[in-house]
């Protein structure tokens, strides 16, 4: 059995789906691994270590040919295209914002495998790569936004005065809010934290943090996964959010809701209540943003509202990737984990009633497993039949 590694085609992704660590990992199932040259060089492993674990490099990988291929990013229709019938992907795939490729999957008889959809249960955590690049995700945008702080984040006593802590702000504390928190406190700062729902209180103030209770509904869906606050109850947080966010050094924004756009926290107008040189870091930019003008991967200046200078808005890009090297390790580490599950002497024999793979399939012999990734490429369907009439 044929497993590919490739280099990864999408602009600005450092990351590989396998370490040479998870390679000897896959080897010992009794796989063949060929891995296209240079794919693990941007996240510090170069192919000799690979070829020393036990992976074939090749100059490129024939997709045809493959049993497997594992990726990072989603996959592209072209690639998909290239594939057998039959064959088996493992990533990323973001379901609800690639239906094009979803689809490809699909009409192409391909077995996939999203790692998104990997279900929220104890024996699933080793697979869990939203909680593992999430983890190195806040870990990042603490030090993104310490970089552009024009101060310090700890309290300083000097002869020459004393300098009081930075005051942080987290919104949203699931695994990117907590360890946002966490990092912040190591460095020094004073950190609040505020999530819609209620049980992260204490998970808040296990990291240092000091949870900001507001007067709302709470909104936690199954698995533990925040759910979309309605319109009214959306105002509301946000006019309660106001005086703390205009307190802060530096306001995180994380809080996502799986397969559906970021919901906006922050107005404009919030940011404008900031001081002259706070900084405002966006995680979810890449999804929609919670703050209102994000723009993902780039930092725009916003005027303060009493016109003394402006507050930085960054709108985060590819933060797991800018750590390449741990967040490879610990996505390939969720990859192989997966595929030891369904791998047996050398053979690949996905069992669907195991809650493990049948949570995480995504399409299989040509249809698609996802309910709610199908109910969008009807409704897709559907609209596309009404533009044409």
């Amino acid at each position: 059995m044929k497993l590919g590694i490739p280099r990864e085609r999408r602009e600005g992704e450092r990351r590989v789906a396998a370490t040479p660590e998870t390679v000897k990992q896959l080897a010992a199932l009794g796989v063949e691994v060929l891995l296209e040259a240079g794919a693990g060089a941007a996240a510090g492993h170069p192919d000799a270590d690979y070829s020393r674990a036990g992976a074939r490099i090749v100059p490129e990988l024939d997709e045809a040919q493959l049993d497997v291929l594992t990726h990072v990013r989603p996959l592209d229709p072209h690639t998909v295209g290239s594939l057998k019938r039959g064959a088996v992907t493992v990533g990323l795939a973001s379901p609800s914002s690639e239906l094009p490729t979803v689809q490809a999957l699909a009409d192409a008889g391909v077995t996939s495998f999203a790692l998104e959809l990997v279900p929220r249960i104890s024996r699933a955590q080793s697979m869990d790569a939203l909680s593992s690049q999430a983890l190195v995700a806040g870990y990042r945008c603490v030090l993104e936004a310490a970089i552009r702080l024009p101060r310090f984040f700890p309290l300083y006593m000097t002869a020459a005065g004393t300098v009081p802590p930075a005051r942080v702000l987290v919104l949203g504390a699931g695994v990117a809010g907590l360890q946002a928190i966490g990092t912040a406190k190591r460095l020094g700062a004073r950190v609040f934290a505020n999530d819609i729902r209620p049980a992260s209180a204490d998970e808040v103030a296990s990291m240092g943090g000091t949870f900001i209770r507001l007067d709302l509904e709470t909104a936690e869906a199954a698995g533990g996964y925040a759910r979309q606050l309605s319109s009214d109850a959306g105002t509301r947080q946000r006019q309660l959010l106001a005086p703390h966010v205009a307190q802060s050094d530096v306001l995180i924004t994380t809080a996502a809701v799986p397969g559906r756009r970021a919901p906006l926290l922050v107005t404009t107008e919030m940011v404008q209540g900031m001081r002259a040189g706070s900084v405002v870091v966006d995680l979810a930019a890449e999804s929609g943003g919670n703050v209102e003008g994000v723009v993902p991967g780039q930092d725009i200046p916003i005027p303060t509202a009493d016109g003394s200078g402006h507050v930085t808005l960054v709108g985060l890009k590819d933060a797991p990737s800018a750590m390449a090297s741990d967040a490879s390790r610990l996505y390939a580490k969720n990859v192989a984990n997966l595929l030891a599950l369904m791998i047996r002497d050398g053979v690949l024999a996905p069992d669907f009633d195991d809650d493990v793979l049948a949570g995480a399939c995504l399409t299989h012999d040509g249809a698609v497993r996802h309910q709610p990734t199908a109910e969008l490429l009807a409704a897709r369907a559907g609209s596309r039949r009404e533009g044409a009439l």
